[in-house]
């Protein structure tokens, strides 16, 4: 806007400066005049003519300082999906938002998003990069053309970790010990567009003939990770699932213990955190169709370069981040679901 105010302000000055002139040499020179006369209007014109140059000029400078002071206010804004909340979100990436001002040149906004407004967000060109489980990813990347630029590395115990899954638990005390005696009890997922905090385990019941939309006495959506479980914790539900790493990382924070719970159908084969599910491909940070692709490139590359020892992956608990994967088996497990926009 900047620019284009600058730029008007040019215009119309040029326009009046020569309204001005043509007004005046059509008044000072209306009649035929003496040649000695008209040697000197000649020479009044020129002068004029000259400075109507350097005015010229002068606003092309100003345009171009228009210009430079815009782009040096420009903003990148990266939206964040806040599965664990906005406080956790900037506590884990502001570090992210400061490396990644350093490298683009522009500030990088980093914006904590819950399910409900990253996909408007996104529509609507408010934000330019996201970042969000794979699964929003693929509907983001259908229905509004998103760009992979990276994959988050996470990190389990300083080994880095490229998928994750999705873990159904129960109390400790509790007499559900197999997927089928899930049947006509309470079950919470974080959201039905949750990848491992609920579509992952949603479609491992379907696969084992449980229909959550009428199997369950009560289904029921906590919003954010941690409710879902304390929720169980506390009693309120039966059963619940989380993403991979949530359980150990609420034991770590003293939240939880692990010992306070049981994990259904569980699959053990070196995988470092307990999961009940097939693994898929991390979260990627993903670009809005209207970022240029010179853009794309110099973010993308930013994120490659982030090192595991510095602030911004230790922040962020992750090692760092790899090339985007092949997300085909997210968007399998999608149609399988009939969700969103993959439901036809």
């Amino acid at each position: 806007m900047l620019c284009r105010c600058y730029y008007l302000s040019i215009v119309l000055s040029a326009s009046g400066f020569r309204s001005a002139q043509e007004g005046s040499l059509s008044c000072l020179y209306g009649a035929p005049d003496s040649p000695e006369k008209a040697k000197n209007n000649t020479a009044r014109r020129d002068v004029m003519g000259s400075s109507m140059k350097k005015i010229g000029m002068m606003g092309l400078a100003l345009l171009a300082s228009a210009m430079f002071v815009a782009a040096a206010h420009a903003e990148i804004k990266v939206g964040i999906l806040a599965l664990r909340g906005a406080p956790k979100v900037m506590e884990e990436w502001a570090a992210t938002g400061e490396y990644l001002t350093g490298k683009m040149g522009e500030p990088v906004t980093i914006m904590p998003l819950e399910f409900n407004a990253i996909e408007p967000m996104l529509r609507d060109g408010k934000i330019d990069f996201m970042l969000a489980n794979s699964a929003f990813f693929v509907e983001m990347e259908k229905l509004y053309g998103a760009k992979p630029v990276a994959m988050q590395v996470n990190s389990a115990g300083g080994k880095p970790v490229k998928e994750f899954g999705g873990v159904i638990f129960v109390r400790k005390d509790s007499p559900i010990n197999t997927l089928s005696d899930l049947k006509g009890k309470k079950f919470m997922v974080v959201k039905a567009s949750s990848f491992g905090g609920g579509q992952m385990a949603l479609r491992l019941l379907l696969q084992n003939g449980i229909d959550y939309k009428k199997d369950f006495a009560e289904f029921k959506e906590g919003g954010k990770h941690d409710n879902v479980v304390l929720a169980v914790k506390n009693g309120a539900m039966d059963a619940g699932t989380v993403r991979t790493d949530t359980l150990e990382a609420m034991t770590k924070e003293g939240k939880i213990s692990m010992a306070d719970f049981k994990i259904i159908n569980p699959i053990k084969d070196g995988f470092p955190f307990v999961r009940s599910t097939e693994l898929y491909p991390e979260w990627p940070m993903a670009a809005a169709k209207h970022v240029d692709a010179a853009k794309v490139k110099k973010f993308g590359d930013a994120l490659l370069a982030v090192k595991s020892d510095s602030d911004a992956a230790k922040k962020a608990g992750i090692i760092g981040w790899a090339p985007p994967a092949d997300f085909k088996s997210v968007r399998e497990c999608l149609k399988a679901l009939k969700y969103g926009a993959f439901a036809n």
